[in-house]
């Protein structure tokens, strides 16, 4: 029988020949002996082609477990910032998805993740914040061309969870000093310093000495946060003096490290131990930075300030401090009355810079 074109026989099997989405030859192994069945192949897999799917894409997919995917995105992602958190997410998903092949991860199974995921107790910020870096994995995934097309919106047709973002969950000034009381000597320090700088968990993890700590000036400076601006926090006594009473190892740029002089990583752990022994309940590491927002806007500092201290890229995110300062709310009723209300600037001067010195009550 004659045989079509784009079909021969090699070893005993039929292969099939013809032109992927971009032009370029593909060959593939029918595993076949019957040639009108690899004919009846090829007619499909043009048909793919010409609906913009690439069969050998999907072939890769069926081939490429989700382990190896993480390992190469692994090394990719090292270069980012956000490295240290990720990490442990794509730890969490391969403990969940193994070594699955990329075209056996269906929308079905990462819905079926995320509710898992829920029972377990996780908040949806947490669940959405895996989710996009699982899409953000497919996506490369596509970029490296280990899978198609339809494999990518497979995964991008799961819908992120609602997210509560209204919860501000700060400590008094008896709080944290409770809090700290109850901490091991090797988290103290960094608890002192997330509450007296507003800092972000890997922000405080990542300080090096020589790169970061200004003694001489009283400045933290960091150079690569979240949003990729510059930011310089002023160190306060408490900070200075927590700082200076810490070990500087020369084996290690780093300023809080453990034993062996290696970075922290996590301390979660030893920071929800902490929390126990204070009788402190529902409250993150990431709730420190809310402290130290909340007590300066208390203490009567501008918004603005606060928005510089933090970092944040939009003054929508401070806002939802802004009702905890009295004094804003008692400015602008005066005004009615013709009084631009003097005593309220005066005091909102003296606490930035008793904040910026050191001298006022630490936050």
């Amino acid at each position: 029988m004659a045989r079509g074109k784009g079909v021969y026989k090699r070893g005993g099997v039929y292969w099939i020949r013809y032109a992927g989405p971009g032009g370029k030859m593909i060959y593939e192994s029918c595993k076949l002996a019957n040639c009108r069945e690899a004919e009846d192949l090829l007619v499909l897999r043009k048909k793919e082609v010409l609906e913009g799917k690439d069969p050998a894409a999907a072939a890769r997919a069926a081939k490429t477990g989700f382990g190896t995917l993480a390992t190469h995105y692994l090394e990719w992602a090292a270069r980012q910032r956000s490295f240290g958190s990720k990490k442990f997410m794509i730890k969490r998903l391969v403990d969940t998805f193994g070594d699955i092949p990329l075209s056996g991860i269906t929308t079905q199974l990462v819905e079926e993740y995320q509710t898992s995921r829920l029972n377990d107790g996780r908040k949806p910020a947490t669940v959405n914040r895996e989710l996009s870096t699982l899409k953000h994995m497919f996506t490369k995934a596509n970029d490296w061309e280990m899978l198609g097309n339809e494999g990518l919106l497979r995964i991008r047709k799961v819908r992120k969870l609602q997210e509560n973002n209204a919860r501000l969950r700060y400590l008094s000034a008896e709080e944290c000093q409770t809090l700290i009381a109850a901490c091991d000597p090797h988290l103290r320090p960094v608890i002192i310093t997330a509450i007296n700088s507003g800092m972000r968990r890997e922000e405080i993890l990542s300080l090096e000495w020589e790169k970061h700590i200004d003694f001489k000036h009283g400045f933290i400076l960091l150079d690569r946060t979240k949003n990729g601006d510059r930011r310089e926090i002023p160190i306060n006594r408490t900070l200075r003096e927590t700082l200076q009473a810490l070990p500087r190892r020369i084996d290690t740029p780093y300023v809080f490290t453990d034993r062996e002089g290696k970075r922290f990583q996590s301390l979660h752990h030893s920071f929800a131990s902490a929390c126990r022994r204070a009788g402190i309940k529902d409250f993150r590491f990431h709730d420190l930075r809310h402290t130290f927002a909340s007590r300066l806007t208390m203490s009567g500092a501008d918004i603005v300030a606060v928005k510089e201290l933090l970092g944040h890229k939009s003054m929508q995110m401070t806002l939802r401090y802004a009702h905890l300062a009295p004094s804003h709310k008692v400015a602008a009723i005066s005004l009615l009355d013709g009084d631009p209300n003097p005593l309220a600037a005066q005091n909102y001067t003296k606490t930035i810079q008793s904040v910026v010195s050191g001298k006022g009550r630490s936050v």
